[in-house]
Formats: structure tokens, sequence, C-alpha cells
């Protein structure tokens, strides 16, 4: 706080009484009832009627027949991945995941979530680079990644901060190439796509699709996600491993491995009083993403981008990316960062730290998976093909200039000018 609250390009300015929050949890009154009915008629565990109305409303407001609720959107995504590579190359041993030996098409630009789960049933994912229209997977690179390698029949694709990527082409890509394609929508709840000339929402986009109701996205439960398909069969089948793969038996039988992953009716009740809000929630994201928008308008930068004849965004969180040649000398390594300011140019890390320094939360973007040290030695493609030197990395570059600003929904007109005008400090 000392160094910014000494800078003269900060002077005036006070931090905010109370946190400015990334994206926090916004509670109406309505969940605390649900609950309460939960508790009082001892409907605490996996099953009981928050959890049976939420799968109902969910379903009906995506547009699926069949909805499974889960403890949280990671565990839909495992499920989700397991039940692909069951459908692909059959049930695996049980010392041995259902993607062993096989690679499986990732997005780059993601939350670990999204890709970990083709390591949980050992699969090896190959990371497909990212385009500058949405900052999602590119379908142009994910050809090349077919050119290289033709046998490989799953591609994972997220919806990154609630944008919609180019789905009617990879869909076209993934057919053509008989793959199948689990949707990780974690972070695009409520926004929609407009495919083959329809609108349709995201989380029916995909062969297996995923939802999240993480602490921190448009609703919530504090935890908790959901399966959505248009298949009976695999709707029980994740059912089923959610709940430990009981049989059918007067006793515990079990032929296939499970987990314990199914939601609890508590959760659920916070769910079902958030459900809804949605559209309120959807709306003051969009608001402060405009606000942000003009507000920012005069310096060199640009807003996460979305095509708006193809996608509405749920703008979960508004985000920026600077200019190149508005950028300040910045350094990090894989855990700090470091920068030089210069007049008229600034850069992710010190506007992020000008930011806290008042009270407000930001994010870098997600760091790209194949720049992670867990996944680095795994194949990254981009339009160019494999990863050489002189290849344009998209993914790294919107990395090293972007970050994501303070999007929460309570957060009022007068705390955003604030940092808006913190930013604009930041350029000085």
């Amino acid at each position: 706080m000392s160094t910014f609250s000494q800078d003269p390009r900060f002077q005036g300015i006070k931090p905010f009484e109370s946190k400015v929050w990334l994206s926090s949890p916004t509670m109406h009154g309505d969940e605390q009832h649900w609950v309460d009915e939960a508790i009082q008629t001892n409907w605490v565990s996996t099953i009981g009627a928050n959890i049976n109305e939420v799968e109902k409303q969910i379903a009906a407001r995506i547009g699926v027949k069949y909805v499974v609720a889960l403890s949280c959107g990671t565990a839909a995504l495992h499920l989700a991945t397991k039940l692909a590579g069951e459908k692909l190359y059959g049930q695996a041993r049980v010392n041995e995941g259902t993607l062993q030996g096989h690679r499986v098409f990732c997005s780059d630009m993601t939350f670990g979530a999204t890709i970990n789960p083709v390591a949980y049933e050992d699969g090896d994912a190959v990371f497909i680079d990212t385009e500058p229209d949405t900052w999602n997977m590119s379908p142009e690179a994910l050809e090349k990644a077919f050119e290289l390698y033709p046998e490989v029949r799953l591609i994972v694709v997220a919806h990154l901060y609630g944008t919609p990527g180019k789905m009617e082409e990879i869909r076209r890509i993934a057919d053509a190439h008989g793959a199948l394609i689990v949707e990780d929508a974690a972070e695009s709840l409520g926004a929609k796509y407009k495919l083959n000339g329809e609108w349709v929402e995201t989380g029916t986009l995909g062969d297996y699709n995923c939802i999240s109701f993480n602490g921190n996205k448009v609703i919530t439960g504090s935890a908790g996600g959901m399966f959505l398909t248009d298949s009976e069969e695999d709707a029980r089948k994740i059912r089923k491993w959610s709940t430990q793969s009981r049989e059918a038996a007067p006793w515990y039988q079990h032929e296939e491995i499970g987990y314990n992953y199914r939601m609890s009716n508590i959760i659920a009740g916070v769910i079902r009083g958030q459900l809804p809000y949605m559209d309120e929630h959807i709306a003051q994201k969009k608001a402060i993403y405009e606000r942000y928008k003009a507000g920012l308008a005069d310096l060199p930068v640009k807003m996460n981008p979305f095509d708006a004849e193809k996608s509405q965004p749920n703008f979960w969180l508004s985000c920026m990316i600077i200019d190149e040649d508005a950028m300040c000398g910045q350094i990090r390594d894989n855990l700090k960062a470091t920068y030089t300011h210069t007049p008229g140019k600034s850069c992710p890390t010190e506007i992020l730290e000008a930011i806290a320094a008042f009270n407000a939360e930001g994010r870098p973007i997600w760091k790209p998976m194949h720049m992670q040290p867990i996944y680095r030695d795994h194949d990254f493609i981009t339009i160019n093909g494999k990863m050489h030197p002189g290849c344009f990395d998209v993914g790294a570059d919107i990395f090293r200039r972007g970050l994501c600003l303070p999007s929460d929904n309570k957060m009022t007109p007068e705390q955003q000018d604030k940092i808006i005008d913190i930013i604009h400090r930041c350029f000085r």
C-alpha cells in the first residue's frame, strides 16, 4: 500500500473501505429457506427435493433432457471424460484409466480443472492454441492437430470467462474426424451461442456437457456441478458412478470403479434459491463489462472479445489486454512478477498491484496449460503445427498482456469508476 500511497500519480485516492472482489457470491435470502427446509425435514444428504428440483430447473433452462447433480464441476468433468473414454475405447481395467495410451486434444487457456480429468483417466493431453477472436480453442490449430494425430477421438473444450468458443467450426472438425467433445461450460452458465442459425445455451454444445456452481460463478451453491445430456443411458451411468457404482442388489455389489461425487441436498438448496436470479446476475455482469469498455476507451487497451453475431456471453469476468506498444517492462517467473514503470505505459503486474493496494481484487489471465510446469512436456499445437522457435503463441501473448478486472456484481458504479481511475493513473 505504501508504494502507491506515496506515488504522486495516485494522490487523493483512498482505499475502498470494504474489499471489492473479483467475483464473490451474491445471496438473496431465498437460499436460506431451502437450506432450512432440508435441515428441518432431515434431508441433508445426497437425495432430497432440492436436488430433484434444481436438476429439473437446469434441464428446462439449458435445454437438455437429463441432468445429474454432482459435488462440483470438476467431478462432472471427470465423469464426463471417463464416460467419453469408455465409449471410445471400452471399459478400463480396475487399475487403469479409460484413456490410457490415448491422446486428447484440450483447450490450452483454461483452469486446470478442465484438463486434469484427462490425467485422472491416464490420457495424454495435447494442448491446442487459443484464437484471438474469443480467447478460446482455435479451430485452425485444431485442424493442424488432427493432421499430426489423426487417430485422436476426443476433444475437451472450455468457454473462457463466459464467452462461447467457435463451436460450429469445432463441431464440424470433430464430426469430420469421428471425435467426441467434452464441453466445459463451468464459466459460461447462461451464455448462448448461435449454432446452425439457432440460439442454444452453452452446456448443450458437446457430446458430454458440464457446468459449475463454485462460489465465484454467476450463480453458486458454494460448491456443486452438473452433468448435462440428452442420453438417458449416459445420465444413468453418471448417476451410478457418482454413487460408488452400487449395483441393484440388496447388498453392496460393485462391478465398476465408483466415486462419491453426488451433490448434497443442502448445496442444492442454495442453488435452488439462486436460480431465479440468474438472468439478473448476468445483466449486472454485462453492465460491468460495458462500463469498463466505455471508461477505458481512451487507453491503449481492449476488453476480452466475443463474436456478437454468434454469441451472447454471460460476462462472468471482465478482462482487458494492453496494446503491445503500451506495455512497460514486465518479468515473471513461476511464482513472482516484477515490472519497471514507463510513463505512458503499464502492464498487468502494475495494474493488479495498484488495484490491490486500494483494496480491490483482480487476477492474471489463466496461465496457459502448456506453460504449466506439470504439463510442459506435453505437445502444444498452434496454427503452424507443433510449437517451434519463431512460432507465435497466442495464449502466451494474452497471458502476458491481459488481466481480469474486479467483476463482482455487487460492485457499485462509483466503486468501478474509482477502479477505472486507478487504471488510468497507471498509464501516467
